[in-house]
């Protein structure tokens, strides 16, 4: 019976200082996953003697990754558990270990920019930015040692975290544990990207589908304000009643008004599902996104958006 390949401490201390550097090749089609890979390069050496297994392992590790640089410590964790379970012989293919990372990563990106970027380097930079209004040396060599101190220590204590929950999963195999946790963080990983669509992917089309003219008492009659501040009063709360209809004699209902009426965020979504059609035909996101610039463009110039 072969030894079993395990990860020393020195090897995951590797990982974890390469993992500092994750957003060092950040790219728009795939983001992170160029320092991911980089990351997990000396993790890839220690668990695959063969070279043919190490490219594979590499190239698994290329797929889509992206998430805060901090939280995706647990996410290394838990992979590097994988990783080592499959160098020994246990039955976790490619799409378990992918839909893990991808299952893991949307949850906690929503949890370390409140966390680092909104609450903790805010805190530790008002502190130091005090001290050093005194003229004290202090502040900034505070922020610099307090905030890499604590960045460290998080990587690398939340990535141990992982790696020992991860074992546990990977041995509970025959359960149908990691089959479980694969399909719910897959599920988990989906509905993120579903909430995420209308955050981030933004259309709108304004071709004018009709002009209206408003009845008396739908619009503020302009000619009737009076001048100062009573004037200035009257139209504001006329506005709070009457939206922003009613800034215009006419009321001009464009078409994204309509498809808003109808589902908002339809053309959003229609967008995304096409661009995810498009990748499963194998077309590269580098493609798409130049069609969707062109596209964009010219459609503004045309006045479609």
């Amino acid at each position: 019976m072969a030894e079993k390949i395990a990860l020393s401490k020195k090897d995951r201390l590797a990982v974890a200082w390469r993992h500092q550097f994750l957003q060092g090749s950040w790219n728009y089609e795939r983001m992170q996953n160029g320092g991911w890979c980089y990351s997990i390069i000396p993790a890839i050496k220690k668990l695959y003697p063969q070279k043919e297994d190490r490219i594979a392992a590499l190239k698994r590790h290329l797929e889509f990754y992206n998430t805060h640089p901090y939280v995706s410590a647990p996410v290394m964790g838990v992979t590097l558990a994988l990783e080592e379970e499959r160098a020994n012989g246990a039955e976790i293919n490619d799409q378990a270990i992918q839909g893990v990372k991808v299952g893991m990563m949307g949850p906690l990106a929503g949890v370390g920019d409140p966390v680092f970027w909104f609450t903790l380097r805010p805190i530790l930079g008002a502190l130091g930015a005090s001290l050093a209004l005194s003229g004290s040396i202090v502040g900034p060599l505070l922020f610099f040692f307090a905030w890499n101190i604590i960045r460290m220590a998080f990587i690398w204590y939340t990535q141990e975290f992982g790696y020992k929950v991860g074992t546990s999963i990977a041995q509970d195999l025959s359960g149908g544990l990691l089959g479980k946790i694969t399909q719910g963080a897959s599920i988990l990983g989906m509905f993120i990207i579903g909430a995420l669509v209308q955050r981030w992917v933004s259309i709108s089309f304004t071709p004018v589908v009709s002009r209206v003219v408003q009845s008396d008492g739908a619009f503020i009659d302009w000619s009737k304000i009076q001048a100062g501040a009573d004037g200035i009063k009257s139209a504001l709360e006329q506005y709070a009643t009457l939206g922003a209809n009613g800034l215009n004699v006419e009321k001009v209902t464009t078409l994204q008004q309509n498809l808003d009426q109808l589902i908002p965020g339809l053309a959003a979504l229609l967008l995304t599902l096409l661009c995810c059609w498009l990748l499963k035909k194998k077309v590269s996101p580098i493609v798409i996104i130049v069609a969707l610039f062109i596209i964009g463009v010219l459609a503004r110039v045309v006045g479609i958006m």
